[in-house]
Formats: structure tokens, C-alpha cells, sequence
């Protein structure tokens, strides 16, 4: 038996872990179902690693959204990330808050204390920024925010063509303000590796006497007594015939992500009634939000050939050995992201807020990386991801067998307000692709190609070839209206002892990437409990 239970050991879980352990009096297990995520995979950031890690399923869940006929019928690839960092360990290290409007949004839907004001504090708190701290950095924190040093020059093109185009530059997305375009910052020590929640928040903690820290524990179901959470039923080592239990004398906390935690909520007997009952579940709580609010950013990609030859490529050509001379200099660390630069942008000048995110890459791939063909040629890629969908997904039960994947509805434009925006996107990514700062590089256009040009035209390729950009959340939504499942202290509707601490939690999705907004919500779960 111990103090806390912390069920998933993602970028909320690993934060968690640590903060609930400060306190020699606590005692805290952190269960994760994968593995340990002190590897050369994960904690090397070269481009093989990040592509084998979006195919590996020791490392990732490898789900699948279901396919919808107003997206061509075909399967969506939802990569999440598995084992200790969670998608932390798999992700591109794009380090992004959103906006404050985000926040004051969550506030006004009747949260309080999640005002952007409010969880300022928590994003400092958890930085290690390597430009130093300001009024909206911290740098006494174990996450290690660094600004990457190798750049192609299409990338440094990029940034002026935007500039040329209208969208101003912007050199901290993070700070006073988020509009504009420019280099982003990742998740990376100032050597160049990889850090996620398991190197920020683990790697100096584990010998605490008080901490236990136990990989491929697969937690199949929540344990009550009447409507109060008293520990998890988890299988070890993957070892599908022996269950163990273990107990909590004080709080269950689930970090198991915005896919892992309303299936664990269901299968332990909270969620919709009629849906437990259908898979003989026996319901503690009938709880109508859990798995429903889905969000996603749907995301686009432009790519055109790189006439100039000088992006990455698989064949060596002048910028490979550049770039591979770079990462294995002795003389300096290496500090880079395939999608290094972009910003947020306004899809109409009339919106208060940027509603768009644009992601540029000096490499020629596909979506996920798949077909790693792609990379022979030079050439370069536009990712634009709508930042505000009012479409809803859902996440719903396929068996009562724990081991199953659950359904994943994506639901992407139920909506046409998302797909507006993203055709007026397509056009602005086109022109900044057309500057003149971009002339030197700018080939053939490849996708969606120069014969896509009405709107009706890329309304299609966005339904053809829309994907998801890895920004999930919502499905345990707090609040206090009838389909939220934890209220503003992150505690679990009508049961007891029970709490949500991740990105499932968020009512309406930031717009940024969402490692940064995750460990916020953690560093504040924390201070809920009271340590």
C-alpha cells in the first residue's frame, strides 16, 4: 500500500510523480505500461530515431481513428507515445503554451483558477529556459527549454517569406505575445538530447526512498469500495494471467492520456451507463462525459521539391554532410528539429486570435514519415493545423478486455468552420511559399499540386488528405455542466479519492502544441492535492 498512485508516466504523470514525492512523508508509485525511456531511441534526437519511433510499438500505442465517409473512409494514425515520457518521448519537442485567451476561455466556462494569470506560475515554475528567466520564463526548473542551432537555409528563407507575406516575426511564442512566425523552441538540453518527462522530471529523482517507479504495468481497472477509488488491479511485465492489486490510502491520480484515461475510467465502472452495461460492466458511476469532447488539431501538408538541392536528403548531397558533420561535432552541441520553424497566423485578419499553426520542414517526407523513398530528393513540406475545431470526437469502448484498443471517432469536420479555415490556410501557405525569399528553393509543387487550385478543389484535398498533428484532448473535460467528468480541482465527478491529471482534462483544446499545456496541468494538479 502507499500514499498516491499515479497511473501512466507521460508528461503529466512523470511531473506528478515527482512533485507528489517531494515530501518524504508521501509515498508514491508511478505505474506506466511501457517501458523505460532512458534509450538512445528516445533520448537522441536524430531523424531515423523519430521515425522509428512513430512505427514502433514498444514505444507506441500505434492506434486508429476510424475511418469517416467526409474524410474519404479511410483509417486515421493516431501515434501516442508508451512508456515512461509517454508522447513526450516520441514527439517532435516543439515547446508551445497557446494563448492566454485559451486559459481565460477555460476560466469563463466556470473553472476557476484557470485563468491564464492563474497558471502563468506553473509554466514557469517547471522551465529550465536556456535564454533565462523573464515575466513569462523560469529558469529553476528540470525542463530543459533550448533554442535548436542548426538550420537549413529554406528554413531561414521560410521565416522572411512570411515576414514577406505580412505575418510579422517572432522570436518567443511563448511570451508576450503568440502571433507571428520564427525559430520555435523544443524540449532539449543544451547538449542536444531529448527531454521529455522522464529526463526533466524522473532522472534525478529516483533514488527517493519514497518513489517507486514500475514500467510495463498494464492497470486494467480502477478498485472501489462503494464510490470510493482504493487502488488499481494492473497486470506486470505483460503477463496477461497474473493480476496484481495495490492500494492507496489516500488519492488515485490517472495521467494515462486523452485515449488511455477515459478507457480506464470505463472499464473501473465510470462513464455512460448503457455503454458499461453493453460490455457487462458493472457501473459505479454513471458518468455521460467520459470519453466524449474529443479534440484534435486536423492538420494539412503542403510539399513542394527543393530546386536548389540544398535540404536534407537521404542521398548525400552539400547540407547531408553539413548537417551530419554538425551532429557529431565535438566542438559544439547539436541542437535540432525537423519542423524547427513557423508560428501561429490569423486565417481571416478580422479574428482576435490566431487560429492556424504552421509547421516548416527543409525535408521531403510524408505524413507520420512513412515511405522513407520520399527523402531521396530535396525538397520541403508546410504543415498547417487548425487551431480551434469545434468538431467533437469521441473515445468508446470496443470490449471489456483491457487490453483492447478502444474506438476512436475523430469526428474531423462535423464542422464546416474548421474546413473553411483551412482552405483559406492552404491559400496563405501557398503565398508565403511564393515569396520572394523562397525563390531560389521553390520547384514543382508536389501536393496538393498545381491543378488543385478553387475552393471546392481543396475543400477535396483537405477531405482526402487531412491528418490528425498529435494534439489530443477533452475527453475528461472539467467543468460542472452534465457531460464533464472532473471539476476545476481535477477531481473525479461522484466518486471519491479519484482524480484526471492530464491533457483529457482540457474543456477546449489550446492552441499550441500540447506537451507544454500538459506539464502545466500537472504542475497544477499537484498543488491541488495539497503536497
Amino acid at each position: 500500500m502507499v500514499d498516491y498512485i499515479i497511473v501512466g508516466g507521460g508528461s503529466a504523470g512523470c511531473l506528478l510523480a515527482n512533485r507528489l514525492s517531494e515530501n518524504p512523508k508521501n509515498s508514491v508509485c508511478l505505474l506506466e505500461a511501457g517501458a523505460t525511456d532512458r534509450t538512445f531511441r528516445i533520448r537522441n534526437c536524430n531523424p531515423i530515431n523519430l521515425i522509428y519511433l512513430m512505427g514502433s510499438k514498444k514505444y507506441n500505442w500505434k492506434y486508429y481513428a476510424q475511418p469517416e465517409p467526409r474524410t474519404g473512409n479511410r483509417p486515421f494514425f493516431w501515434p501516442r507515445g508508451r512508456g515512461i515520457g509517454g508522447s513526450s518521448s516520441i514527439n517532435a519537442m516543439i515547446y508551445t503554451r497557446g494563448h492566454p485567451w485559451d486559459y481565460n476561455h477555460w476560466a469563463e466556462l466556470g473553472n476557476e483558477g484557470w485563468d491564464y494569470q492563474s497558471v502563468l506560475p506553473a509554466f514557469i515554475k517547471a522551465e529550465r529556459q536556456s535564454r533565462g528567466a523573464d515575466a513569462y520564463h523560469g529558469d529553476q526548473g528540470t525542463m530543459d527549454i533550448s533554442d535548436t542551432n542548426f538550420h537549413f537555409p529554406a528554413s531561414d528563407a521560410f521565416i522572411e517569406a512570411c515576414q514577406q507575406a505580412g505575418f510579422p516575426q517572432n522570436d518567443d511564442m511563448n511570451g508576450a505575445e503568440q502571433e507571428g512566425c520564427g525559430y520555435f523552441q523544443v524540449t532539449q538540453t543544451q547538449t542536444g538530447n531529448r527531454c521529455n518527462s522522464g529526463a526533466a522530471f524522473l532522472d534525478d529523482v529516483m533514488h527517493r526512498d519514497n518513489l517507486t517507479v514500475v514500467t510495463n504495468a498494464h492497470v486494467s481497472r480502477v478498485l472501489f469500495e462503494g464510490k470510493t477509488a482504493i487502488g488499481v488491479e494492473y497486470y506486470p511485465d505483460g503477463d496477461r494471467n497474473r493480476a496484481l492489486t495495490l492500494k492507496a490510502r489516500k488519492e488515485l491520480i490517472l495521467s494515462a492520456g486523452v485515449i488511455n484515461s477515459p478507457q480506464l475510467l470505463k472499464l473501473s465502472g465510470v462513464g455512460p451507463a448503457d455503454e458499461l452495461s453493453k460490455f457487462g460492466i458493472q457501473v459505479v458511476h454513471d458518468l455521460p462525459g467520459v470519453g466524449e469532447n474529443l479534440q484534435d488539431h486536423p492538420d494539412i501538408m503542403l510539399r513542394c521539391l527543393d530546386k536548389s538541392n540544398s535540404c536534407l536528403r537521404a542521398i548525400p548531397n552539400k547540407e547531408f554532410f553539413r548537417f551530419v558533420a554538425a551532429m557529431f561535432s565535438r566542438k559544439k552541441p547539436f541542437r535540432f528539429a525537423p519542423a524547427d520553424c513557423g508560428g501561429f497566423i490569423k486565417s481571416d485578419p478580422s479574428l482576435d486570435i490566431p487560429d492556424l499553426q504552421l509547421q516548416f520542414a527543409a525535408i521531403r517526407m510524408n505524413s507520420h514519415g512513412k515511405g522513407m523513398s520520399t527523402s531521396l530528393r530535396s525538397g520541403y513540406v508546410l504543415h498547417i493545423c487548425h487551431l480551434r475545431p469545434k468538431s467533437r470526437g469521441r473515445v468508446l469502448l470496443q470490449s471489456a478486455d483491457p487490453f483492447a484498443a478502444p474506438e476512436i471517432k475523430a469526428n474531423y469536420f462535423a464542422e464546416d468552420e474548421e474546413l473553411e479555415a483551412l482552405v483559406k490556410g492552404v491559400k496563405i501557405g501557398r503565398e508565403i511559399l511564393h515569396q520572394d525569399a523562397l525563390v531560389p528553393f521553390h520547384g514543382m509543387e508536389e501536393v496538393p499540386g498545381e491543378a488543385v487550385q478553387s475552393d471546392e478543389q481543396i475543400r477535396q484535398f483537405l477531405r482526402d488528405r487531412i491528418e490528425t498533428v498529435y494534439h489530443t484532448a477533452g475527453t475528461c473535460k472539467m467543468g460542472s455542466d452534465p457531460m464533464s467528468v472532473v471539476d476545476a480541482q481535477l477531481r473525479v465527478h461522484g466518486v471519491d479519492n479519484l482524480r484526471v491529471i492530464d491533457s483529457s482534462i482540457m474543456p477546449t483544446i489550446t492552441g499550441s502544441n500540447i506537451h507544454a499545456p500538459t506539464v502545466m496541468i500537472a504542475e497544477r494538479g499537484a498543488q491541488m492535492i495539497g503536497i
